[in-house]
């Protein structure tokens, strides 16, 4: 669904993304994870035809983002991490917009829209304004909306920024549902868990590199399924990995006393994270 080689951005001296060889095929939810400034967003801006690339090539779904940019549009839906619906109108409104601007029939729209709100549970809210809608309706509007074209790929640019757990995992399940039902899924995020949850496989980028690629349970481990934190005299904590709680446990039995605490735990994605860039998803 997505093919990129050697897709490069330059902003003067700056190489925001360079050199990214990614493949993503139909039916993945793909997580691509990096520090604020990374390149997620000039890749994701190049992939949906808003930023040109300087060099390299994309395809989404064979059709070239720089050459056939029409073509990519009518195969893709976005959802921005800001809100961007019109406030003023209502639910039904704001769909009936959205299906205008792509030239969907006026009994289509009807059908479609009416599919659409069920299928994100808002059909009771449709003729209410967006202004009196929660933070989880108005994502679950922003998604409804991505989707009235039946895009065969959708990107999903921090889905639950902001939300509480609760209204997170609903969204949760409704991305799974989307996948189930043959829609590809490109997210970005920062809640570590959410990738963990989710995406089959994560690509992390980091200073326009893409750096690690696998499924969550790879890239795991690569680095260690076991974690050993220790903590000496209340100053910082260090981190250590190992393949098994055996050879943990065998470490942690030969540490001097000055070292207090000790947690042994399974190793997460954030782990590998800051193993790989020094620095905690979200950081500036």
């Amino acid at each position: 669904m997505i093919t990129t080689e050697k897709l490069t951005k330059v902003y003067g001296e700056v190489k925001a993304v360079e050199d990214l060889n990614l493949a993503i095929g139909s039916g993945e939810i793909f997580g691509f994870l990096g520090p604020n400034g990374a390149g997620k967003t000039t890749t994701i801006r190049m992939l949906t035809t808003l930023t040109k690339p300087t060099s390299g090539h994309a395809l989404i779904n064979g059709f070239d983002v720089l050459r056939q940019p029409h073509q990519v549009k009518k195969l893709i839906g976005v959802v921005q991490q800001h809100l961007s619906l019109d406030r003023e109108l209502s639910v039904r409104e704001n769909m009936e917009l959205h299906a205008r601007l792509h030239h969907l029939k006026l009994s289509e729209r009807r059908q479609r829209i009416t599919e659409l709100l069920e299928y994100v549970e808002l059909t009771e809210q449709a003729n209410q304004v967006v202004e009196q809608l929660s933070g989880g309706m108005k994502r679950r509007l922003m998604i409804a909306r991505a989707l009235i074209h039946r895009p065969k790929l959708l990107f999903l640019d921090e889905p639950t920024v902001g939300l509480d757990a609760q209204t997170r995992r609903r969204l949760w399940e409704l991305i799974r549902r989307m996948n189930l039902d043959g829609t590809t899924v490109l997210l970005t995020t920062h809640y570590i868990e959410e990738a963990e949850a989710l995406c089959g496989r994560v690509g992390i980028i980091h200073q326009g590199h893409l750096i690690a690629l696998g499924s969550p349970l790879e890239l795991r481990q690569r680095l260690g399924l076991v974690t050993l934190e220790t903590l000496s005299n209340n100053r910082d904590t260090n981190y250590h990995y190992f393949p098994d709680r055996t050879a943990a446990t065998s470490y942690a039995q030969g540490l001097p006393p000055e070292v207090k605490t000790i947690i042994v735990r399974e190793s997460n994605l954030e782990d590998v994270f800051v193993e790989l860039t020094g620095r905690k998803v979200g950081d500036d």
